[in-house]
């Protein structure tokens, strides 16, 4: 099973998580990640380094940030290795709930374009999906 680690700023790791296993219930082989100024970037390096290890059996490892460019971003990119962890910025709720339904026996080349698609599908315009509500108010 593929792993997931979500690295993100403040706090937002450990809440998407959280929120996921609301929905979905535990998620095994997986870990959050908050990134902030009191730590210096080889630290933030080596919580990354140890989960990534935390969470591969084998099967690879998709890294979910939630801005690129950004520090968690950033640093996620220096462990990117082709087969073995793949990195995803723009992480959003959608994308966990999906990643719990289809890890198992999937590889993570196969996981990490589906999971980049689906978080992309998941961003709605109210008034696109709703323009008889949106004219209601007009």
């Amino acid at each position: 099973m593929v792993g997931i680690l979500v690295v993100c700023h403040r706090n937002l790791a450990q809440e998407l998580v959280k929120t996921a296993e609301i929905i979905v219930g535990k998620l095994d082989q997986c870990r959050a990640i908050s990134m902030d100024t009191r730590h210096t970037i080889e630290e933030l390096k080596d919580r990354v380094k140890n989960c990534l290890r935390e969470v591969d059996n084998g099967d690879g490892v998709l890294i979910l940030t939630d801005l690129f460019g950004g520090t968690p971003s950033n640093i996620s990119l220096s462990f990117l290795e082709e087969g073995k962890v793949e990195v995803i910025s723009g992480v959003n709720l959608p994308m966990l709930i999906k990643l719990a339904s289809i890890r198992k026996g999937c590889s993570l080349k196969e996981i990490a374009p589906v999971i980049k698609e689906y978080g992309r599908r998941n961003i709605s315009l109210a008034s696109e999906l709703m323009p008889e509500k949106a004219s209601e108010k007009g």
